[in-house]
């Protein structure tokens, strides 16, 4: 009875210190200690300019498995440079991720302008114009050639031949082969221009806006991948990342934003998609344009394992056909097999 009155006479700290000798407080607290001490080393490892266009939260998720003890506080900061504050008018951006084989093609359609980026390979082309006309577009307002590789620029002389063309986007990189001499003759005999864009670049749809993120390089003379015109493209609250056929040093070369959507780059060869890029990327959805059975055998199964361990859902031509994503400005749908 003398005891209890005692402990009943202990003051509110020091039952709070008899508290903390529990074994249970005492686990919870250096655990908390600990994974505290390992985010506050990541942070300094990897510096402030990273954090800046960075989700904090998101990555201590992810590092942690969703596993956050309730006594850690994790301040709710923001990504940055992410969301556009334009308003986006009446009607939804299309952007269609065309199934051309092992080749590239994107039409996006923003109300009454549009975007051609590539236009697949040589056999590709009529049917890339095709397309075009079944969707009764009678003008391409921005026509990109990322870079003079067969598999983009092929159909480019088709499409320059049967449409009216605006603006003309390709790198200063040059090449020699037919397919190319093909192109410039199609620019020639319509009097057009070619625009060598570089990187901070800016171009508008409608309401999408449009930055160039990586054009040439150095030594792109013996990769004409490291050439790819990137461009990034924001409509509303929604952004888009084309990313051509650019490759780690690409991508090495500079921060990259937040990206909703994300085409990734050289049809999902292991050459590109480095887990630092898809880190800072971070998309919810992933396209691979890529050739059903390549003798290539893309996309490499690393590259799959990147996206699907951030959650990114990945789509592919060569299994889902034509794709066409939608938005509104603030939410994004994705249609497969498309015509």
């Amino acid at each position: 009875m003398e005891k209890k009155n005692d402990k009943e006479n202990l003051s509110l700290w020091e039952k709070s210190k008899l508290g903390r000798k529990t074994k249970g407080y005492k686990i919870r607290t250096w655990l908390s200690r600990l994974v505290s001490l390992i985010i506050f080393i990541v942070l300094l490892l990897l510096g402030k300019s990273y954090w800046e266009t960075h989700d904090y939260d998101s990555f201590i998720r992810n590092a942690l498995g969703n596993q956050i003890q309730n006594d850690i506080v994790v301040n709710e900061i923001k990504q940055t440079n992410t969301i556009e504050t334009e308003a986006v008018t009446n009607g939804n951006l299309r952007v269609y991720y065309l199934d051309v084989g092992q080749a590239d093609s994107i039409l996006v359609m923003d109300k009454d302008k549009t975007m051609l980026i590539d236009a697949g390979t040589n056999e590709e082309g009529e049917n890339v114009v095709n397309f075009l006309k079944n969707k009764g577009i009678t003008r391409i307002d921005y026509l990109i050639g990322t870079h003079p590789h067969e598999d983009h620029i092929g159909g480019l002389d088709d499409v320059i031949d049967n449409f009216d063309i605006g603006t003309i986007y390709m790198p200063k990189m040059q090449t020699t082969t037919k397919t190319f001499e093909d192109v410039l003759n199609s620019i020639t005999n319509k009097n057009l221009q070619i625009t060598t864009p570089v990187v901070g670049n800016t171009f508008t749809l409608t309401d999408a806006n449009c930055t160039i993120m990586a054009t040439d390089t150095q030594d792109t003379e013996d990769n004409l991948n490291l050439s790819s015109i990137v461009i990034r493209m924001t409509y509303g609250g929604n952004s888009f990342l084309f990313m051509g056929d650019a490759e780690a040093e690409v991508e090495e070369a500079r921060n990259w934003q937040p990206a909703d959507v994300l085409k990734v780059g050289h049809h999902g060869s292991k050459t590109s998609s480095t887990q630092s890029f898809i880190y800072q990327v971070m998309p919810s959805i992933a396209i691979i344009q890529v050739g059903k059975d390549n003798s290539y055998n893309l996309p490499n199964q690393e590259t799959i394992d990147k996206l699907n361990s951030i959650g990114a859902k990945v789509y592919r031509t060569d299994e889902d056909g034509n794709i066409l994503v939608t938005s509104d400005g603030s939410n994004i749908q994705v249609e497969t097999n498309v015509e």
